[in-house]
């Protein structure tokens, strides 16, 4: 074997390592309704939350948090803030919600917005329903989801009712538009020949 050929798959090796490693270490929101711990109606270990509300990561940096929407109101997005973790280093998912987004806000804290509806067929029209019960769980390599001075990170949450329109129905939405502008476009040099 060519050394170039040697020095190749030893880059690759080492790529590979510091991928896995690098996804065990992201500190990770994983948001789902359901599971052995939680069942629709009464929750015993979960907390009864509005459409805002606050709440801090369990002591360790790592675990799982247990909420029912008592809010009277069906959640399509659910908005959490929080000022410890830079948000290039979240990833989140759920099993409620389309998508999940983290952005770095201009006061420098970070946005994690999780929207757009999907779920089993009782919950098909909401992300987390009213009485519906949730699990919020952080996890990384470390329970790394503390601050600075060592205790768990606090965040802010804002649950929304408002319907959140898909990417492709605004996509549809604004070919619509173009074809009615230009169709009065043409229309009108109809009109003044």
């Amino acid at each position: 074997m060519k050394l170039s050929q040697i020095c190749a798959v030893v880059l690759l090796v080492v790529l590979g390592s510091a991928m896995v490693f690098a996804d065990s270490m992201d500190p990770k929101i994983i948001i789902k309704g359901g599971g052995a711990e939680i069942v629709q109606g009464k929750c015993p270990s979960c907390v009864g939350v509005g459409l805002n509300f606050s709440f801090s990561v369990p002591a360790g940096g790592s675990g799982d948090l247990f909420f029912t929407n008592e809010s009277g109101k069906n959640w399509s997005s659910l908005k959490l803030v929080e000022s410890g973790i830079p948000a290039a280093d979240i990833s989140c998912h759920s099993n409620l919600f389309m998508s999940c987004k983290t952005e770095t806000l201009k006061n420098g804290e970070v946005e994690i917005l999780l929207s757009g509806v999907k779920g089993k067929a009782e919950w098909a029209d909401h992300g987390i329903a009213n009485g519906q019960s949730f699990e919020m769980q952080f996890t990384c390599k470390g329970g790394c989801w503390v601050g600075p001075n060592g205790s768990p990170i606090s965040f802010t949450a804002h649950a929304s009712m408002g319907t959140v329109p898909e990417p492709g129905t605004v996509a549809l939405l604004a070919t619509g538009l173009v074809a009615l502008v230009s169709r009065r476009k043409m229309w009108r040099r109809g009109w003044q020949a």
